[in-house]
C-alpha cells in the first residue's frame, strides 16, 4: 500500500484508540457515515475562514505546578461598576442575569476536560464577560500550557487526577489568591475540582462558595462502554495499554494518519461529542480542532488516569455549598447516570439532565448551561454578600427569555 497506506492505517488506528483513550472527555470515535462529507467540508471552511469561536481573550498569567510545568492560564476581569462585557451594558446584564448592578464578589474558575482547552468554555465566556471575574487556564500538555515536566523526562511520571487537582490549586494560588471562589469543571475538569478538594479541604472550607460538576463522574469509569457492545469494550481495555505504547512509538506516523484521515474524525468528534442532529457545523469543526491539537502521546499519558479515578469520598467536602451537578441525557463518554450518582450524595445539589445534549453539553446547549451557571452565581452570591446594590433593588434573576425547557 505504501507510505499512504500506512498514513491511513496509523490513522484508523489513532481514531479506534481515542474511542476509549480520549473518551473520558473528548470522545474520538468510529465515523458515523450518516454525516455527509460536504457538511463536515463546509463546517471546517466556515470556522477556519472566520474563527468565531475560542477567539476570546484575557489577561495571560503562568502558574507553576510543584514539577515546575508552566501552566497558562488567562483571566476576564469583571469591572468594579458599569462599563461593558462582550456586547451591550455590563450592568444591565448583570440585573438582568444576577439581579445586581455590580459584579459578584467572586471569582469563578473554569477547568476544561481531556484533549480540549480552555477555549471550550467559549458560550459561557461571552456570557459572562464583564459580569464575574473569572480564570480560564489550560490544563498540563493541553492549550498553551507547557507539556508536564514529569511526563516529559528520561524516566515519565504517569499523570494522575490528583496530579490535576495539584495544578489547580497553583492557578488558584497564583490567578485567585483571596476571596470566595466559584469552581466549575467539565469532565476532567470537575474531576480535577474533586481532586482538589479530597487534598485540600480547607481551602474548600474557607474559600469556596460554588461548585458546578459539568458531564463529569467520581469514579467507575471502567465501566462505561462508549455506546458499544460490552465484550468489544472489554476486549479493547486488555491490549489498548500495549497498542497506546505502540502508537506513542510511531507518534510521528500517527498524526499523519490523522491528517489523512480527517473526515472519519470529524464524524468521530461528532458521534462521541454532541447529540443533536442539527448541531451548527462551525461548532462542531471548533471541538474538532481542539481535539486534534492533542498530541497521541498527551492521549496515552493521560488515559490510565481516568480508570484509576475515585474521588466519591472527595464530594463530602461540597455537602454545605451550593452545587450545580449537570450532564447531557445522551453523553456516552460519562453517562448522565454518573452525574446522577454524584447528586446522590449531594442532596441539596441542583441536578439537570440537558435534552438532547451529548459530552460537550456546553457548546451544544449553551442557553441552558449559561442559565444554570446564573442561578449557581446568585445562589453563591448570597453567600458572600447582598445579592443586589440596597440603592438599586432588584428581582432575584429569573431567567427571563433564557429559558429553554431543555432541562430536566
Amino acid at each position: 500500500m505504501g507510505e499512504a497506506g500506512n498514513w491511513r492505517r496509523a490513522g484508523f488506528a489513532g481514531a479506534a484508540i481515542g474511542v476509549i483513550a480520549a473518551g473520558a472527555a473528548a470522545g474520538v470515535a468510529v465515523e458515523r457515515l450518516t454525516v455527509g462529507r460536504s457538511v463536515r467540508q463546509k463546517a471546517r471552511l466556515a470556522l477556519d475562514a472566520t474563527g468565531p469561536y475560542g477567539a476570546l481573550r484575557g489577561t495571560p498569567g503562568r502558574a507553576h505546578a510543584d514539577d515546575s510545568t508552566a501552566l497558562y492560564y488567562e483571566v476576564d476581569e469583571a469591572p468594579a461598576t458599569g462599563g461593558t462585557g462582550g456586547t451591550g451594558d455590563a450592568a444591565a446584564r448583570r440585573r438582568r442575569l444576577f439581579g445586581r448592578k455590580r459584579p459578584a464578589p467572586v471569582t469563578v474558575v473554569f477547568s476544561h476536560g481531556y484533549c480540549l482547552n480552555q477555549d471550550s468554555w467559549h458560550f459561557q465566556r461571552a456570557a459572562l464577560r464583564g459580569l464575574v471575574r473569572a480564570v480560564y487556564w489550560d490544563q498540563r500538555s493541553h492549550g498553551r500550557s507547557e507539556r508536564g515536566v514529569d511526563q516529559s523526562g528520561a524516566d515519565p511520571v504517569p499523570v494522575s487526577i490528583d496530579r490535576l487537582g495539584r495544578d489547580l490549586k497553583a492557578v488558584i494560588d497564583a490567578a485567585a489568591p483571596e476571596g470566595p471562589l466559584v469552581l466549575v469543571g467539565h469532565s476532567m475538569g470537575g474531576m480535577t475540582v474533586m481532586a482538589l478538594a479530597d487534598q485540600y479541604p480547607e481551602l474548600i472550607r474557607d474559600r469556596v462558595v460554588g461548585v458546578a460538576l459539568i458531564g463529569t463522574s467520581a469514579g467507575k469509569l471502567a465501566e462505561v462502554t462508549y455506546g458499544l457492545p460490552q465484550a468489544g469494550v472489554r476486549a479493547v481495555r486488555r491490549v489498548l495499554p500495549g497498542v497506546l505504547r505502540a502508537l506513542v512509538a510511531q507518534a510521528e506516523l500517527v498524526e499523519r494518519g490523522r491528517r489523512v484521515t480527517a473526515d472519519l474524525f470529524a464524524g468521530a468528534v461528532k458521534r462521541y461529542s454532541f447529540a443533536s442532529k442539527d448541531v451548527d457545523p462551525a461548532v462542531a469543526r471548533f471541538a474538532e480542532r481542539m481535539i486534534e491539537s492533542t498530541p497521541i502521546d498527551v492521549v496515552a499519558e493521560f488515559y490510565p488516569a481516568f480508570t484509576e479515578h475515585d474521588k466519591t469520598g472527595a464530594l463530602a467536602t461540597f455537602l454545605d455549598l451550593p452545587v450545580l451537578a449537570l450532564a447531557g441525557d445522551e453523553d456516552l463518554v460519562t453517562p448522565a447516570s454518573h452525574t446522577e450518582a454524584i447528586a446522590a450524595l449531594l442532596p441539596d445539589a441542583e441536578m439537570v439532565v440537558v435534552a438532547d445534549a451529548g459530552h460537550l453539553v456546553m457548546l451544544e446547549h449553551p442557553e441552558v448551561v449559561n442559565d444554570r451557571l446564573a442561578d449557581l452565581l446568585v445562589r453563591a452570591g448570597s453567600l458572600t454578600g447582598p445579592a443586589a446594590d440596597p440603592a438599586d433593588p432588584a428581582d432575584p434573576v429569573t431567567g427571563a427569555g433564557s429559558r429553554t425547557g431543555h432541562d430536566g
